[in-house]
């Protein structure tokens, strides 16, 4: 089915209704542009309290037949206020962002409009600071009706992101040019069909689309994977992944900024590369020669981004993953508290905040589902020899600091704790002991300086993070330790 046979054949079933709903309004050329966004925001906020993914205003239809007669409104040459275009005036009042898409049809008697308004989620949707509400078929201010309020903040609270739908009532053209779908039969290696319905069906079966009678809706799970253009996707465009390169150790200046606006699927081995590429690098000497090694290990980096997409909270609006590089750290943040204290990070089981997200990115060997993924990252910090990475945990937010290279005197308290304590964790969960020897060669030092990894272990034990495991051996050269939860 094309586009407009699509829209047509929804016109039609909407018409065929015995009267308008408080998610479905019908008009003929009344357009101005204030009532507009009210109408805008009444219609998201009804769909959400009614149950539907998304709300419809419709000019020219008559309210009472419900027959076409066409209308004088042309959304796309009318202005809003200020002589600004019609559609940006009107988006840029909406808060949060919804997508309202707008299709313009052809009849004999005339033309009909469409606008199409995703439902509001987990939020009220504002339309320059005021919301708005459809009682029957007239529209109210929100603030009237405190308990249909409440309930669109707490409605959502137990659904799960990646089930929600991204974009509703497509055709499946616009699947199709909306959605990196060769990607898909790439990453999952399955073989590609030869025809457009075993591909959607295909895409239908992981969860990437949905089909309701004859149209079609993507998903989030299918958005943020392989959108071709996160800002295809109004609700999704501030998901895309952003990299920050700045020219000393604060934020004062930076020097690029690189965003990647495709699904995290499609170009998350192009995003490792980018960032690697970027990377400031030392010079070592290996072999007799003098070779550029970059600053922090890839699968660090690699394992260390895919958590900050896998297990961020995509309801947090306005904000998604960050990776800002300064001359010495690294530093990678997602929105959300973990679900995990950070303390645990290296030996708890894995917990996910979007499972099906992590199921499918764990099938295209993106990430580890079983939890792994942090300890690899740790482990190649040790092997390269740098400072403990800091697991940082706010209410809204979740960062983690990759540091370069430091002397062991370059290192403060914390750090020397933090490594101490990651060390023995790696060791626990390996079945063998950190000992003295173990952190000497994990911080580089010398044999005959055991006495400084004494003290290092002494002030992490009176941190109350690792603990003595053989109490009983008083040689402290000799003694072993485990992680406090051992």
């Amino acid at each position: 089915m094309s586009v407009d046979a699509f829209w047509r054949d929804f016109v039609d079933k909407v018409r065929a209704a015995p009267a308008e709903t408080e998610w479905i309004e019908f008009k003929l050329s009344y357009a101005n542009p204030q009532r507009i966004g009210e109408y805008i925001s009444a219609i998201s906020n009804s769909a959400s309290l009614n149950g539907q993914k998304a709300g419809y205003i419709i000019w020219g239809i008559d309210d009472k037949t419900h027959e076409i007669v066409g209308t004088n409104f042309r959304p796309r040459i009318c202005k809003g206020k200020g002589n600004e275009d019609l559609e940006p005036w009107l988006l840029r009042g909406l808060n949060p962002a919804v997508d309202v898409k707008i299709v313009e049809l052809g009849y004999d008697v005339g033309s009909v409009v469409v606008f199409q308004v995703t439902a509001a989620r987990n939020q009220p949707v504002c339309f320059y600071s005021k919301a708005y509400i459809r009682i029957g078929s007239t529209t109210h201010s929100l603030s009237k009706f405190p308990e249909k309020e409440r309930r669109i903040w707490h409605m959502d609270n137990t659904m799960l992101f990646e089930n929600d739908v991204a974009l509703p009532n497509l055709s499946s053209d616009d699947v199709l040019a909306k959605i990196n779908y060769p990607a898909v039969f790439d990453l999952l290696k399955h073989p590609f069909p030869d025809n457009r319905a075993g591909i959607l069906n295909f895409l239908e079966n992981e969860g990437i689309i949905e089909q309701c009678d004859s149209a079609y809706a993507i998903t989030n799970l299918g958005a943020v994977l392989f959108a071709k253009d996160f800002r295809m996707f109004p609700s999704l465009e501030r998901k895309a992944v952003r990299v920050v390169y700045y020219k000393g150790n604060d934020r004062l200046q930076a020097l690029k900024e690189d965003v990647s606006y495709e699904g995290y699927a499609v170009t998350f081995e192009a995003l490792i590369d980018r960032i690697w590429d970027q990377l400031p690098a030392n010079e070592v000497i290996k072999d007799a020669l003098r070779v550029e090694e970059k600053m922090y290990p890839k699968l660090a980096i690699r394992e260390i981004v895919a958590n900050a997409l896998i297990h961020q909270d995509f309801f947090i609006r306005g904000t998604g993953p960050l990776v800002e590089i300064f001359s010495c750290r690294m530093e990678i943040t997602n929105p959300g508290k973990p679900l995990i204290e950070p303390i645990r990070f290296i030996d708890h089981p894995p917990q996910s905040r979007n499972e099906k997200l992590a199921s499918l990115m764990r099938r295209m060997n993106i990430c580890e589902e079983r939890g792994s993924g942090i300890d690899r990252a740790i482990g190649e910090v040790e092997v390269y020899q740098l400072p403990a990475p800091e697991f940082q945990a706010e209410n809204d937010f979740m960062r983690v600091t990759l540091f370069s290279h430091r002397t062991l005197s370059g290192m403060d308290r914390k750090d020397r704790v933090r490594a101490c304590y990651q060390h023995c964790c790696l060791r626990y969960i390996c079945h063998d002991y950190m000992t003295n020897t173990s952190l000497r060669k994990r911080l580089g030092i010398k044999d005959r300086n055991y006495s400084i990894a004494s003290r290092i272990i002494k002030d992490t034990i009176d941190s109350a993070l690792i603990k003595v495991s053989d109490p009983d051996n008083k040689s402290p050269r000799d003694r072993k330790y485990v992680p406090f939860w051992a």
